[in-house]
Parts: C-alpha cells; sequence; structure tokens
C-alpha cells in the first residue's frame, strides 16, 4: 500500500528551531497544517492542492460484483445487505439503501464485506507495507483480503498486492469444481514469486531505491498473509511473519504460525537445505533475515522458501472478526488484545473521542465500516504508543452474521 512516512517524534524530544530570514518565511513557519491520520495515510487536511491518495478498496469490486448478480447472484453469507433502487431511465442515478432484504428486479445482491484498513510508516525511514482488499473478486464471491510486509524495498510487497489477487482467481478458475484450498494457494504463491524472479532477472528499471543498490534486487522481498472469505470457510495462507488471527466468541484463535529461523522444524529445514541460522539482533537465515519464508530474496533460495502454510477453517455463528497484520503489529501487541480491541469497537456505537491536543485527538476514521475503521486504527494507534518500531498495517474484517438474515431464515424454516 502507497503511504506516507509519519514522523514520530520521541517523548522528551523537542524540533529544532528553524531561524527565519525574513517575515514572509516567518508567518509561513507558523501556518502549520493540522494532519488527519486516515485509514491508509496522513494527509494535510487543510491544503486543497494536495491530492490525497484513496485506496481503491471496495468501490470497483462491489460494483462488479452488482453487475454480476443478475448473471448468477451468489455472495458470502453473513453480510449485510442493501437495497438498490434502479432508476430506469437513468441506471447511474439508482439509490442505495439500507435493508435487510436486497433486491435489483428479482435478484439479490449481497453488500460488499463489512472491514476497516490502516497502514502507516510509523518509526520507520521507508513505507514498505502494502495491503490489498477485493470484494467478491472471484465469480464465486469469494473476498480477498492481504497484508504484505517488504523489506529491502517495497517493490516486491507492491507487486504481491498489485498481482496475487489475480493469480489466486486464475488457479480458483482453473480448479473449479474440483478446488482445493491448500494447492491452490501452494500453486499461486509459487507463480507470484516465479514473477518476482523474472522482474528482478530482467532489465526492467523502476524508481525504487533499491535499484541504486543492487543491480537485480535480488536482496529485497516480502512476507504475505493473505485470507479467502467464502460463504463458510476462512482460508488464510501464510509465508513469512505476518498473522492472520480470528476472534470466535471473545476467544483469539490464530489461523496462522509465524515462520521465524528458530522455530524448531524451519530450523531444521533450514539447515537441511545447508543453511545456517546466525543470532545476529535475534534468530536470522545466515544472519540476515528475520524470517524463514518470503516472496522474493532470490540470494537466500534454497533456504528461504514462498511455499506458504494453508489453514481452512469452518466459519461458525460465533466468529465475531478477522485480523490480519504486519509485524508491526504483532511485535508489541498480543493476539488476546488485539480481538479484545475490535470486540469492543464493534459493540461499541459511539468510541469515547479522547481529550483535545491528546496524542490522537486528531484521528479520523476511514473505511467500508465506521466500527472496523476505528478497530484498525485504535490497534495502529496502541502499537505505536507501545513503540513499535515497524511499519504497521492492519486489516479488520466483521464476520458476524446478519441477525435479521438469520431471523428471516428461522421462520421460513418454520
Amino acid at each position: 500500500m502507497a503511504g506516507i512516512c509519519c514522523g514520530v517524534v520521541g517523548e522528551g524530544e523537542t524540533p529544532a528551531p528553524i531561524e527565519p530570514s525574513s517575515r514572509p518565511s516567518r508567518r509561513r513557519s507558523l501556518d502549520l497544517l493540522p494532519l488527519k491520520y486516515m485509514a491508509d495515510m496522513a494527509v494535510p487536511s487543510s491544503d486543497t492542492s494536495r491530492k490525497r491518495h484513496r485506496l481503491d478498496l471496495c468501490p470497483k469490486d462491489c460494483e462488479e460484483s452488482s453487475a454480476a448478480a443478475a448473471g448468477g447472484g451468489g455472495g458470502v453469507g453473513g453480510y449485510g445487505k442493501k437495497k438498490v433502487k434502479v432508476d430506469e431511465e437513468d441506471p447511474k442515478r439508482s439509490k442505495v439503501s439500507s435493508s435487510s432484504s436486497s433486491t435489483v428486479g428479482d435478484l439479490e445482491v449481497e453488500e460488499c464485506p463489512k472491514f476497516g484498513v490502516t497502514s502507516v510508516c510509523g518509526r520507520r525511514r521507508d513505507m514498505e507495507d502494502s495491503v490489498s482488499v477485493h470484494p467478491s473478486f472471484s465469480q464465486e464471491k469469494f473476498n480477498y483480503f492481504g497484508v504484505f510486509d517488504g523489506h529491502g524495498c517495497s517493490h516486491v510487497a507492491t507487486m504481491c498486492k498489485e498481482r496475487l489477487h489475480e493469480i489466486v482467481k486464475e488457479e480458483i478458475h482453473v480448479a473449479r469444481e474440483n478446488l482445493e484450498w491448500k494447492s491452490t494457494m501452494e500453486h499461486a504463491f509459487a507463480r507470484m514469486d516465479d514473477e518476482v524472479q523474472s522482474w528482478s532477472q530482467s532489465n526492467q528499471t523502476s524508481p525504487c531505491r533499491c535499484e541504486l543498490q543492487t543491480p537485480h534486487c535480488d536482496a529485497v522481498g516480502s512476507t504475505a498473509v493473505v485470507a479467502v472469505v467464502t460463504q463458510d470457510k476462512l482460508v488464510v495462507s501464510n509465508c513469512g511473519d505476518s498473522r492472520a488471527v480470528l476472534c470466535r466468541k471473545g476467544v483469539a484463535i490464530p489461523l496462522s504460525s509465524d515462520h521465524k529461523p528458530d522455530r524448531p522444524d524451519e530450523l531444521l529445514r533450514v539447515q537441511a537445505a545447508g543453511g545456517r541460522v546466525i543470532y545476529w539482533d535475534g534468530p536470522r537465515v545466515l544472519g540476515v533475515l528475520a524470517m524463514s519464508r518470503a516472496i522474493g530474496d532470490n540470494y537466500l533460495k534454497p533456504y528461504v522458501i514462498s511455499e506458504p502454510e494453508v489453514t481452512v477453517t469452518e466459519r461458525s455463528d460465533e466468529d465475531e472478526c478477522l485480523i490480519l497484520a504486519s509485524d508491526g503489529l504483532w511485535d508489541v501487541v498480543s493476539n488476546d488484545t488485539a480481538c479484545g480491541v475490535v470486540r469492543m469497537c464493534l459493540k461499541a456505537q459511539k468510541l469515547p473521542s479522547p481529550p483535545p491536543g491528546s496524542p490522537g485527538s486528531d484521528v479520523a476514521a476511514d473505511g467500508s465500516d465506521r466500527a472496523c475503521s476505528d478497530a484498525s486504527i485504535l490497534l495502529t494507534k496502541l502499537a505505536l504508543a507501545r513503540h513499535s518500531s515497524d511499519n504497521v498495517s492492519v486489516v479488520v474484517v466483521d464476520l458476524r452474521r446478519d441477525q435479521q438474515q438469520q431471523q428471516s431464515s428461522n421462520s421460513n424454516d418454520c
């Protein structure tokens, strides 16, 4: 995800004063622009000449989903619905209103999954995280969420953001009726890794800083944690130390396991391939990389592999939320704490506002759902308050099933 570095001043630090050379420059130095901390970046709120780059997360995919519904319906159960009122004279003037039952003609259209996204640079010099969200990205109306934590540079994480969902979609289409999630996601990650290798070995140029350091960008990679949410399953594929956590009935259930070099099975695998794990500011493969699996990192193969671990979890009526995040969150916030924060946001109709002038008092929510956006922003603020030294990216997905839909279904059964 593209982002703007949010400079953080440590406690006790004060910015050095700048001596103005003239009265106009003094006046300009006093014109401080208030910042709004949005779900994808921090932007000046009063400077209309600077355009805010918004995440293309939901509208396009939702429009495609609504259009596809006329040819076969489908969708993810458990999410709310919206009623679409079509203007016969001008379809572009169609209106959307909230409702527990929605129709376009005689067909039902599902609302986009409720989610919130936050991705900030934090205390790092460069932003190397990316986030990808694509509701109803396939013909089966599956929903795709991904977090990618780059290292060395941002271009591998950016490539994963732009391409991996398309590759997964193609693999699902190839499998069709014989869809086997483990092999499908493994093939998708392998293809993504092959594309990164081909790109790094080609003569293509990019504006990223790694081109100035290494000719072929072999020392660049990215973690990848991807969740495909279907009507009845949560399919999580993880490669690296980003993480997916499910909150079910108030209990935090990790759906992925971090690929750290000192994890016993990963340590044995690296050693069997002829590599070594050296402790240099923590366990690292060959004393360099602090994870044992990643997409890219061609110079560390075959010790660092791109094969994901895939878990398939049956959805339950007791599911509350799904959290995907980079290690910038998980290094300082436990699974239980993260789930507790999200549950509080989902249950609260309105979160208490921080006192004026306090840290985070200028934070504004953004996303497809206010509660999910509040949760993702609050988790990010918590990570920064606990002095996370990494980029922080968080995706919160609301998995609660529509109570009105359940009641309607029960009445029909009677």
